[in-house]
């Protein structure tokens, strides 16, 4: 199953957030540490603080927080919300599908089994856990080169 472009840069705004706790961060900030546009990550943020895992203050001072503990935070729910209804093949769709094998395929239910296994394994993991290695997160998002707001 591959990501999106949007929950893979909604996954990257959580990780920045979740590696300088306590700190506000800018969408800039945000951009130029993972080399992103402001337009796309706009949309990502304002997606993220809509469904309540990031809080955005507006104005001089003003930045992007977790809304959540990260420890509180699921991947899986995460990959989830900005993904929406996996659908790995066409039978997938709520429509129905053009495919004429669809009524006597069984690669739905090995798709369907296959989708399942990989959010069993996000939903055990915690944006905590994949940022425990905060130190190393920050040589590589460059914080110090980036003026992070109080």
């Amino acid at each position: 199953m591959k990501l999106t472009v949007f929950t893979d840069y909604s996954l990257r705004v959580l990780i920045y957030l979740a590696a300088q706790p306590g700190r506000r961060a800018t969408v800039a900030q945000i951009c130029a540490a993972f080399d992103v546009k402001a337009n796309h990550l706009t949309k990502v943020v304002h997606h993220l603080a809509k469904r309540g895992w990031i809080q955005t203050v507006r104005g001089k001072g003003g930045g992007i927080t977790l809304a959540k503990l990260p420890e509180d935070i699921s991947l899986g729910e995460v990959v989830r919300d900005t993904e929406g209804a996996a659908q790995p093949a066409e039978c997938f769709a709520q429509e129905h599908s053009r495919c004429a094998i669809v009524r006597q395929c069984e690669l739905k239910g090995a798709l369907a089994e296959a989708v399942n296994a990989f959010f069993a394994v996000l939903d055990r993991r915690t944006l905590a856990e994949i940022t425990r290695n905060r130190s190393a997160l920050s040589d590589v998002l460059h914080f110090q080169r980036h003026a992070v707001l109080p």
